[in-house]
């Protein structure tokens, strides 16, 4: 078993770090904006006062904040990991964020004695809740060997896809498989709607067949009965499409219908629904077809 700093106790990170103490390991957590540390204290683990109490003799350190600065911040800010750990400790970041910034923390990690994974993680609040994410990991074979325990208390299915930054690749290919996936079944939504269809019914039968998606299932719930509390959050999205359409650019890899939902998902931010579970891009073909809905957002 292991002692760990959790960094960042949000709708992922706090389950997350619950499920690595009822596992077994002695767990630290710190949360910077807010306390969200009950869930971890009530089962067994710590409160820290700063991420140099958390990291404070720990052998692993988990990071789950928002954003690639936040990342950087947490690990060679003022006080951060970097500073504050012992050399040798192994870093996993499950946030997702830039490749190039993963690769680049991974270097500035390598020289400074510290192994660092990037593992950024699929499955949503809900997956987090029953430690069935999907996992998917960048970095050196031994340390994603050594950390293979801590990936099981929280995940499901997961995948060694190759060096440093390679699990960021992925992650951000999800996103744009799950952003796409959301803004086409809320534009069915919408048309089976025009028509006076049983949508129940409707997405009952369109899941079982080729139209069937993970997605489909989760999130039907959400649209069909328009409430929005966020288990991944449309500010959250929008980061993630900017990631993989700024790497597509790049590669000179042209991703046509991926640049579209990042335009819908800046115009549902830019309407105030950043704050909604990515579910309510519905409520962006509501608006364009002059269906928008009388019942307020669900927050």
């Amino acid at each position: 078993m292991s002692t760990i700093g959790f960094i960042g106790l949000g709708i992922m990170g706090s389950p997350m770090a619950v499920h690595l103490q009822e596992a077994g390991h002695q767990v630290s957590g710190y949360n910077k904006r807010r306390d969200t540390t009950g869930p971890l204290v009530e089962a067994g683990g710590r409160k820290a006062s700063s991420i140099a109490d958390a990291v404070k003799g720990a052998d692993v350190v988990a990071i789950m904040v928002p954003d690639s600065p936040d990342v950087q911040e947490v690990l060679t800010g003022e006080g951060g990991v970097f500073e504050s750990a012992a050399p040798g400790t192994l870093v996993i970041d499950f946030s997702s964020i830039r490749p190039d910034v993963t690769a680049e923390l991974a270097r500035i990690a390598s020289e400074r004695g510290f192994r660092l994974l990037d593992a950024p993680v699929s499955g949503g609040e809900a997956g987090a809740k029953n430690a069935a994410l999907s996992i998917m990991v960048g970095g050196a074979a031994e340390d994603f060997a050594a950390a293979k325990p801590i990936f099981d208390a929280v995940g499901k299915t997961i995948v060694h896809v190759g060096p440093n930054g390679a699990g960021q690749t992925v992650k951000a290919a999800n996103q744009l498989i799950v952003g796409t996936n959301i803004q086409v079944l809320a534009e069915a939504l919408v048309f089976l709607e025009a028509y006076g269809v049983d949508t129940e019914a409707a997405m009952d039968v369109l899941g079982g067949g080729l139209a069937g998606s993970t997605v489909l299932q989760q999130k039907r719930g959400n649209m069909l009965s328009r409430s929005f509390a966020p288990g991944f959050r449309i500010d959250l999205h929008h980061k993630d499409m900017g990631i993989v359409t700024s790497a597509a650019r790049e590669a000179g890899v042209p991703l046509p219908v991926g640049a579209i939902v990042a335009q819908l998902m800046a115009s549902a931010r830019a309407c105030g629904d950043g704050d909604l579970d990515h579910s309510a891009l519905l409520r962006g073909v509501e608006r364009l077809a002059g269906r928008q809905t009388a019942q307020p957002a669900q927050t």
